[in-house]
């Protein structure tokens, strides 16, 4: 059987996928006999994902541990022609729906899978429940965009940046004010973006409350500083990663 082409990445080797392994959609991938470990950090733009990766993965590799980090629209087979959909604004829902599921697809088994096989920590910026949350506000079928994503690993933790709309809003000014997307601008009835961002952070940030107690997040209050947000995750990755190879200090 000839091997499935699987691109490698910097700091480990991609390895053959058996059959049973592959992505499928009859249920999750099982990961649980994998050594690495699978991160993920949700929240809305602007609550201090990026930040918090980037000290994460600084944090784990100075002791030793294998990281990679991976996120939203990454993907080869489908980043840049979601970037490029995104940036017409011409897609319906439901291609939005599917092609953000192909782009999480592909990078599981090109690049998720990969990685934890080999024993790497990979911290993913936004894993399924971001799009979930962000397809539900827009309409979608909650059973229905949970049933697309069932192919889809639990995490091993989830960690949850919560932040209230109060606290959002001079941090998203301050870095460059209101995004089209993240404004609701797509599909609310609002003219003024400042009016449509409340009220479309409102609402996603309801809906990640509500995937947060069905699936078990970790909520950390992002609101605080992120000295004391970052102690906080780290903390938790300490006892998460405890029993794998690294440098201990």
């Amino acid at each position: 059987m000839e091997e499935p082409s699987i691109p490698s990445e910097p700091g480990y080797r991609p390895t053959y996928c058996e059959p049973s392994t592959l992505v499928a959609g009859e249920g999750p991938v099982d990961i649980s006999q994998y050594p690495g470990r699978l991160i993920s950090l949700e929240g809305t733009d602007g609550v201090g994902r990026s930040t918090h990766i980037a000290l994460l993965r600084e944090w784990l590799e100075t002791r030793g541990f294998g990281v990679t980090a991976t996120g939203l629209t990454r993907s080869q087979l489908a980043g840049e022609g979601l970037r490029r959909a995104k940036e017409g604004h011409t897609l319906g829902q439901l291609a939005m729906d599917l092609f953000y599921a192909t782009d999480f697809a592909d990078r599981l088994e090109r690049n998720i899978l990969p990685a934890l096989r080999a024993g790497f920590i990979v911290l993913t910026d936004r894993y399924i429940y971001s799009t979930m949350a962000r397809s539900m506000v827009r309409g979608s079928d909650p059973t229905w965009i949970e049933n697309v994503y069932r192919f889809a690993p639990k995490p091993h933790a989830v960690f949850y940046l919560r932040v209230d709309v109060q606290s959002l809003t001079p941090r998203v000014l301050s870095s460059g004010g209101f995004d089209y997307w993240e404004s609701g601008m797509d599909f609310q009835e609002e003219t003024d973006r400042y009016h449509s961002f409340v009220r479309y952070q409102t609402r996603l940030l309801s809906a990640f409350d509500t995937l947060s107690d069905a699936h078990g997040f970790q909520v950390i209050d992002a609101r605080r500083p992120v000295d004391a947000v970052f102690a906080e995750v780290r903390e938790a990755v300490t006892g998460l990663v405890a029993g794998m190879e690294g440098t201990r200090s």
